[in-house]
């Protein structure tokens, strides 16, 4: 049983997972990004992206980033 990302983001067709790892370090995060396209009756995820995907990349990049870092804020008890 694989264990569930604790934030999915989300536009159009690109998608970014956001992983919860607990290391001896501490809490680390990992971020899966994938292009989400119909194959038959079933959807199926790639990792390879077209030169239109890459600015919905970007974009889900940048918000997975910023959604950690308030994550780690919060977990320090600063806003």
């Amino acid at each position: 049983m694989s264990k569930a990302p604790i934030h999915s983001i989300r536009f159009g067709l690109i998608k970014a997972s956001i992983w919860q790892n607990h290391t001896r370090s501490g809490e680390r995060h990992t971020v899966t990004i994938v292009r989400l396209y119909k194959n038959g009756d079933s959807w199926v995820e790639s990792t390879r992206f077209g030169r239109d995907d890459l600015p919905l990349v970007a974009k889900v990049s940048d918000i997975a980033h910023s959604w950690i870092f308030q994550q780690g804020s919060q977990g320090a008890g600063a806003e």
